[in-house]
């Protein structure tokens, strides 16, 4: 779905029946500004919802910025195989979702990818999902499918 001026965002959400592996440490990584005010904006739209924050996962975050960091390079933008690729770095929970978004200028900044997603059902769905618990959250930018300047975001979900 195409959102105004070079706003992109599509959804993801499964069920995997796999066992419930406990959180990965988020010890040592650091985010990156884009990924840390992506991240708060994200919890504060949890809050002014009444719902607990999402902390940052390991693994989640490892598979969020792979993603975004393919899609940037390869120039493309797709989910591709959700459930393989978040397995591959180990994650697992019964409920898994993800959320992309790429923009430039104010759709590419926390805000605005956030404001994108609450205008989507089911990016709503994921962001608002008072079962998740644990997110991995990407927010490069660079050129992206002729558009210099460009946020490929990508926000990885687990939960219940």
């Amino acid at each position: 779905m195409l959102i105004k001026r070079h706003a992109l965002v599509v959804f993801a959400v499964g069920l995997l029946a796999f066992a419930a592996a406990g959180p990965a440490s988020a010890g040592g990584l650091r985010l990156t500004s884009a990924e840390a005010s992506l991240l708060r904006a994200v919890n504060q739209t949890r809050a002014a919802h009444g719902l607990a924050p999402v902390h940052l996962d390991a693994a989640l975050e490892r598979a969020a910025r792979a993603h975004s960091a393919e899609m940037l390079r390869g120039n493309f933008f797709a989910h591709g195989s959700v459930f393989a690729r978040l397995a591959s770095f180990r994650v697992s929970g019964p409920v898994l979702g993800e959320n992309l978004a790429w923009g430039t200028g104010s759709y590419g900044t926390a805000s605005g990818i956030v404001a994108a997603w609450l205008a989507s059902p089911e990016h709503r769905a994921n962001l608002l999902r008072p079962g998740f618990t644990r997110i991995g959250i990407a927010a490069p930018q660079g050129t992206f499918l002729g558009n210099g300047g460009a946020t490929v975001a990508t926000a990885d979900f687990a939960g219940r």
